[in-house]
């Protein structure tokens, strides 16, 4: 094996792991005494202890030797983190390369900073312990498992110069979303996009189990990884010089290999590349290296008793001794002078300015953020004539808005998607680009390409966790899902609401482009699917989260899906959801009055009320599906009570509905009451679960009489109406709610009962005898009223 580290590199490399090992440990235990000036006692140590050791010490390995990589060869790298637990590393080489010290200047590079950085880790207003937003240099948190390949590689999309070094650890690896993100290669052009080099970090223990990876046979793992489509490169043992040379070997052989691979395939186009086998390293080293061997009898070092905090009590002097001999073992006077400034001798083994891996830009997306230049969304709208002349479907139309989109951000603007594009109707893309694919190609295969830019694969993890990667680095997109699956993200989506959260607050951190979904195959209309595919609880999960940073939209046609989109794609900053059919559907507003409405969040529907100034109810929708229900509702009414005074509202931005204090589109409660009164019943018809609706509106004057109807886990493969009757939230149902609640029609309410039931029996005959719903429902269409002259 050569060394390719000369006697004094190797020395000073050294010297600066174990600068990194000290501050780490001393983020974990200390409060005060941070070079050990004086003797260690229980007053300089924290009253909590938290944090995590075992996985932090391998982590200051890579970063050291990414560092002398880095200034080698001047490469544009930065690192993703899957062992979100080792935030006391990350933090403390942003500090010793002073990074921290810009963003942070009063954690500055001396004694007292020393002491403020140590004290401020795992304490009230202090920072966390992952590897988060806080942390110069992160895009990833690594608070919950399973993400940083994923992450990586959406950060290599489009980014020919960078690499993204991520640590993937042995726990993290036994994820299922870990799991299939080896897969991400496979999407990854060398022509057009950057390099990921995967480090699968083994040191052989969970939380309090040993790892799948590393008890399986060193054969098996290679086989594995080799089977994935990578070269694995293994270094492994505990001796830190022979571990140095050999890590930097192994390191030198990947980025070579990757060097060539790019300016090989870079002599062709993006449409000639081949998928190579890129290189990783599999690293091995003890759990909670360099720490204590052992504690109260029992070893540590190397076993899963490092994995917090070794030393958890310190109601002993022998507890006391062993972390200040521990502390002590780093020689931390030879590191750092009388001042507490890292020594000039080993801080110059840094990269400089943006090279440094803190301060890539990269790594701070809103800095890169490219504009996304808009085609004009109206040349795409629908011709509506009069409400409900025609029929189309919404997600089509959006489709060949989106290809716009795309054909004018070719670098910048990727759709992603479980292998849905299609099915949600949105292939018009296909007409500006394909699927991205590097493999084989058989003779019946559509729309792959190596240059493709639409990012297809089964599997909604990776399809999050790319984009999430891509947006992150300053650039827009757009995932495409059924609306039952998108659960399959709930804590992606979680985790990337919080760093939006915390990074809304750092001035240091420019808002980066929203996440943007479009959810559809909704539960309304799932005839052959099933009650499998039904489920619109994702609204609930995203209204939870801060109101500064998620945003939910029912747009009821086209037009309004239209509008809708293009405000979603500029925003920044945002989670946007967007509930939109993919079926043929009836609709509603002309343009103009589509972006009024939309603008609005809510409004009323003038057209098709009646005596709506002094209403005897208001029927509101949000959703498609519910729309035509409570319009077709209203024709009823009409003709069952022929003087019944109604409003119709359509609610799009479903946040509207909270007060102004909960969330920025929140109507105040003048506007609320303009539109829902503060007296009259509300039938209020919603695409999602009823009780939503309920939490929005329970501080507004007429909550009281406001009645939901929506989805309550009724559903089967069956007829659209179907759904509707199963679910109580049908024409007939919604009548017979107006009939039941206006004061004045008391009298009509037995006779309307039966008339339900007649109306639901006559309908359950058919669609069982002709697996369709009744030719009155196939063919109704809404007919405003006539009026006398």
């Amino acid at each position: 094996m050569t060394e390719p580290l000369a006697p004094d590199l190797l020395r000073r490399m050294h010297a600066y792991w174990r600068a990194a090992n000290y501050l780490t440990v001393g983020q974990i235990y200390l409060r005060d005494n941070p070079m050990l000036d004086e003797p260690l006692t229980r007053e300089h140590i924290k009253h909590r202890l938290l944090g995590h050791w075992g996985t932090t010490t391998g982590l200051n390995f890579i970063y050291t030797h990414l560092n002398r990589a880095i200034v080698e060869r001047d490469l544009n790298m930065i690192y993703v983190i899957g062992p979100g637990h080792g935030g006391p590393g990350l933090v403390a080489h942003t500090y010793l390369e002073g990074s921290y010290t810009e963003i942070y200047p009063h954690i500055d590079r001396s004694v007292a900073g020393m002491r403020e950085l140590f004290r401020q880790f795992s304490w009230p207003y202090g920072i966390p312990s992952h590897v988060a937003p806080e942390t110069p240099g992160s895009i990833h948190e690594g608070g919950e498992l399973g993400y940083s390949l994923s992450h990586a590689f959406g950060a290599a999309f489009d980014n020919p110069d960078l690499i993204v070094s991520c640590v993937v650890g042995d726990g993290e690896a036994e994820t299922g979303a870990l799991a299939t993100s080896w897969h991400s290669n496979k999407f990854l052009n060398p022509v057009r996009d950057g390099a990921v080099l995967p480090i699968l970090h083994l040191n052989g223990f969970k939380i309090a189990n040993p790892t799948v990876l590393a008890r399986i046979e060193p054969e098996e793992l290679r086989d594995l990884m080799r089977g994935y489509g990578y070269e694995p490169h293994f270094v492994e043992g505990h001796e830190p010089e022979p571990m140095h040379q050999a890590f930097a070997a192994a390191l030198d052989t990947c980025l070579d290999e990757i060097r060539r691979i790019q300016t090989e395939a870079r002599e062709g186009t993006a449409s000639e590349a081949k998928r190579p086998r890129w290189p990783m390293i599999v690293l091995r080293s003890p759990k909670g290296w360099t720490g204590p061997k052992v504690v109260d009898g029992k070893p540590v070092e190397g076993t899963w008793r490092a994995h917090q905090v070794p030393i958890d009590k310190f109601d002993n002097d022998e507890h006391l001794k062993i972390l200040e001999d521990w502390m002590k073992s780093y020689d931390a006077h030879e590191l750092f002078d009388e001042r507490g400034r890292f020594r000039d001798e080993f801080a110059t083994l840094a990269p400089r300015g943006q090279r440094r891996m803190g301060m890539n830009p990269h790594a701070n997306g809103g800095l890169l953020l490219k504009q996304l230049h808009m085609p004009h969304f109206r040349p795409f709208a629908q011709d509506v004539k009069t409400p409900g002349d025609h029929k189309a479907e919404a997600t089509r139309v959006l489709g060949k808005f989106l290809s716009g989109v795309m054909q004018q951000n070719m670098e910048t603007f990727r759709v992603f998607g479980p292998d849905e594009t299609a099915s949600n109707r949105l292939e018009a893309i296909y007409e500006v680009s394909g699927k991205t694919w590097l493999g084989e190609y058989e003779g019946v295969d559509e729309n792959l390409s190596p240059e493709g830019r639409v990012m297809e694969v089964l599997s909604e993890h990776q399809c999050q966790g790319w984009l999430e990667g891509y947006l992150l680095t300053g650039r827009h997109g757009f995932f495409s899902c059924y609306e039952a699956f998108i659960h399959i993200i709930d804590s992606m989506f979680n985790q990337h609401a919080k760093w939006l959260k915390v990074t809304r607050k750092m001035s240091w951190r420019p808002p980066i482009a929203s996440l943007n979904y479009l959810l559809s195959s909704h539960v309304w209309h799932q005839d052959h699917n099933g009650f499998s595919h039904q489920d619109p609880g994702f609204i609930d999960h995203v209204a939870n989260k801060k109101s500064e940073i998620v945003r939910v939209y029912l747009p009821p046609d086209a037009n309004c899906l239209l509008s809708v989109a293009d405000h979603c794609l500029r925003s920044r900053h945002y989670v946007n959801v967007i509930i939109a059919g993919k079926q043929p559907d009836w609709q509603w507003l002309d343009m103009e009055s589509a972006v009024r409405h939309c603008t609005a969040g809510a409004g009323i529907w003038s057209w098709a009320g009646r005596g709506e100034d002094d209403p005897d109810v208001v029927m509101a929708s949000a959703g498609d599906a519910p729309t035509v229900e409570v319009l077709a509702a209203i024709m009823l009414l009409r003709e069952y009570v022929p003087d019944i005074r109604i409003r119709m509202v359509n609610v799009v931005d479903l946040m509207s509905l909270e007060t102004p204090d909960e969330h920025p589109h929140g109507m105040d409660d003048d506007v609320f009451d303009d539109l829902f009164t503060k007296d009259k019943p509300v039938i209020f018809a919603f695409h999602g679960y009823p009780g939503i609706i309920h939490k929005l509106t329970y501080r507004r004057h007429n909550h009281d009489n406001i009645h939901v109807r929506g989805y309550k886990e009724e559903g089967t493969t069956t007829t659209a109406l179907d759904m509707m009757v199963l679910n109580n939230m049908d024409r007939f149902q919604l009548a017979l709610d107006v009939i039941n609640r206006v004061p004045r029609l008391a009298d009509q309410r037995e006779a309307a009962t039966q008339r339900y039931w007649s109306d639901i029996q006559r309908h359950k005959l058919y669609v069982s005898e002709h697996g369709q719903d009744l030719p009155d429902v196939r063919d109704w269409q809404w007919k405003a009223e006539e009026v006398d002259e």
